[in-house]
């Protein structure tokens, strides 16, 4: 992948950087965010120890999918970035349904296709020095499919060849304009400016769920939807609650 031209082709101001293989991309940008001077693209060809939410590992192969980090810095309180998994995901489907492919959204920060995991968000922050919280706004996202590593993974997952077919650097620029647009407007209005948004792209809308933690089942009901604050909105028998985005994770009830 050419960093130049992402670049160039996304119209961003951010500084994009292509290595051909590292640990984490989040795990760098971290380590660096005291030093970075603007927003910053960390795109890895091969990630070997790439995290997911709740200390999971997300395994890919060369080749077979995207992973990158992308490090912003808000001028926020901490408490005012809750949503921020679930915008990224509204721009990251919103570029794919540009680039032909449509996906769907599953709470906190998953994208499904076909009912199945595509690709991940991992967002971990860092205060700034001199005052703001870097975002270190990880993603992870299958283009291919091997059968070996959806052996290993253990799982149905999602593919998406004609993804895999683009070229990878549009393919990419596609997916920073849309994120950058995304960070900005954020900035500005928070969750509220995403949350019908979302909630058009949920995949679990009416469907009776289980949210999960470590195991057991903290509630059931019917997936209502998020509120502007990016909570899960679950209809249970004593009547509607919300759920706040952390280890938690949700589960259809059929499965």
């Amino acid at each position: 992948m050419n960093a130049a031209a992402i670049g160039l082709a996304s119209g961003t101001q951010v500084a994009v950087e292509v290595v051909a293989e590292t640990g984490s991309t989040n795990a760098d940008l971290l380590a660096r965010a005291p030093a970075l001077a603007g927003p910053t693209l960390l795109i890895a060809e091969h990630q070997s120890a790439g995290r997911g939410r709740a200390g999971r590992s997300w395994l890919s192969a060369p080749g077979d999918s995207l992973t990158f980090s992308l490090a912003w810095k808000f001028d926020l309180p901490l408490q005012q970035l809750a949503g921020l998994p679930l915008a990224v995901g509204v721009a990251l489907a919103e570029a794919l349904a540009a680039c032909g492919v449509q996906v769907q959204l599953k709470w906190p920060n998953d994208m499904l296709k076909d009912g199945s995991k595509l690709a991940g968000v991992l967002i971990e922050t860092q205060a700034a020095s001199g005052g703001g919280i870097w975002a270190i706004i990880g993603v992870g996202m299958n283009l291919r499919m091997p059968d070996d590593l959806e052996q290993r993974i253990g799982r149905s997952v999602a593919a998406a060849p004609w993804l895999a077919q683009m070229d990878r650097d549009a393919l990419m620029a596609a997916l920073l304009a849309s994120l950058a647009r995304t960070l900005a407007e954020f900035r500005q209005s928070r969750f509220r400016a995403f949350s019908a948004r979302w909630n058009r792209l949920h995949a679990w809308q009416g469907r009776l769920v289980s949210i999960l933690d470590n195991g057991a089942v903290l509630h059931e009901g019917t997936a209502a939807g998020v509120d502007d604050e990016g909570r899960l909105l679950l209809d249970c028998a004593e009547g509607r609650i919300t759920v706040l985005a952390g280890d938690v994770s949700l589960r259809t009830r059929e499965a």
